[in-house]
C-alpha cells in the first residue's frame, strides 16, 4: 500500500488537488495541451486525477515514465535509464520546494514534475528550472497542463522570483504549454546537445513571478 496521499504543506500549498473528468466516448489523442480528456472507447468513463505529492512508493512508476523518454525522446538529454536504485535515490533527495509532484490517474501514476535548483552559486538561488514528464498513455487529459500549474503555484508560494524551462528538440507542445502559463521565450541554445544521432537545440523560456 502506498499510505498516506498528504498535500505540499511546508514551502508546498497548494499542490494537492482532485478533478473529476467528464465522461466522454471520443477516442484520446496524443496532445498534452487538450483542455479536456478524450477517452478511447464506446461506453461512458469518468476518471479522477489527484496531485500530490511523490511517495517512495512511487520511485519505479517515475522511473519508468522517465526511463521512456530517455530511450524515445530529447525531452531529457540523458542517453543511459536510470536504474532502480539511482531513481530512489533522486526522489530521497527531493523536498520542501524542490519536492516531487505526481498526477495520480484512477490510482495510477501517469506524470510527475518537480523544480530544480538553476545554478550553484548563490546570487542564482531565487531561480528555479522546472521538469515535466507525462506517461504516453495518459496524453491527452491536459495532466502536463495541471502539473504546471501546481508546480508554479509551489515555486511561487515558496517565495522564488522565477522559473526557467529548457526545452530540448523543438518541442512545439512543452513550449506551447509553458506560454499558457505565462512564459516567454528567451533564447535558443543553439546545438547544444546531441542525441539520436543529430545535434539538438535547446529553446529556454521563463516565468518571472509578479513582474
Amino acid at each position: 500500500a502506498k499510505g498516506a496521499r498528504p498535500p505540499c504543506g511546508d514551502r508546498g500549498q497548494g499542490c494537492h488537488r482532485i478533478w473529476n473528468f467528464p465522461p466522454s466516448t471520443a477516442r484520446h489523442t496524443s496532445s498534452d495541451s487538450d483542455p479536456a480528456p478524450r477517452l478511447e472507447g464506446t461506453a461512458e468513463y469518468r476518471r479522477t486525477m489527484e496531485i500530490r505529492l511523490a511517495l517512495p512508493a512511487d520511485a519505479e512508476a517515475i522511473r519508468v515514465i522517465y526511463n521512456h523518454e530517455v530511450v524515445s525522446s530529447v525531452a531529457t538529454f540523458d542517453l543511459v535509464e536510470r536504474s532502480r536504485e539511482a531513481q530512489v535515490e533522486w526522489l530521497a533527495e527531493r523536498s520542501g520546494a524542490f519536492s516531487v509532484l505526481v498526477a495520480e490517474v484512477d490510482g495510477e501514476v501517469a506524470g510527475f514534475a518537480s523544480l530544480s535548483q538553476y545554478r550553484e552559486r548563490a546570487a542564482y538561488r531565487s531561480t528555479v528550472e522546472d521538469s515535466i514528464y507525462v506517461d504516453g498513455g495518459h496524453r491527452g487529459l491536459g495532466i502536463a497542463d495541471q502539473l504546471l500549474g501546481a508546480l508554479l503555484e509551489v515555486g511561487r508560494t515558496s517565495g522564488f522570483h522565477s522559473v526557467i524551462a529548457r526545452i530540448g528538440g523543438g518541442n512545439s507542445a512543452s513550449t506551447a504549454l509553458h506560454a499558457k502559463h505565462g512564459f516567454t521565450e528567451v533564447g535558443v541554445e543553439r546545438q547544444v546537445g546531441r542525441k539520436f544521432g543529430r545535434w539538438q537545440d535547446v529553446t529556454v523560456m521563463q516565468l518571472v513571478f509578479d513582474a
